[in-house]
């Protein structure tokens, strides 16, 4: 196993773990504490064993980030689609 593979399974780790703890806000300090961490971790589990491992470890990233993943989506789609006139 890679170096970038441990480091992405700590980062699994980790958000776990935060899902798990009591918080006022809803975990989105959280949320933005692991998509900035987890985002070059992404790229150096890529670059290191090849881009179908990147996708995996990018669904497992998704499916812990889930909300983010969606209000992001949603704002995307606000923005692209213009409403019918």
């Amino acid at each position: 196993m890679t170096n970038a593979l441990i480091a992405a399974l700590i980062w699994l780790v980790a958000a776990n773990v935060t899902g798990f703890l009591p918080s006022r806000d809803r975990h989105w300090r959280a949320a933005y504490l692991l998509i900035a961490v987890g985002i070059p971790i992404l790229g150096w589990v890529t670059w290191a064993n090849g881009p179908i491992i990147g996708l995996l470890v990018f669904a497992a990233g998704a499916s812990v980030l889930r909300w983010p993943l969606i209000y992001f989506w949603r704002w995307l789609k606000a923005k692209t689609v213009k409403p019918a006139e």
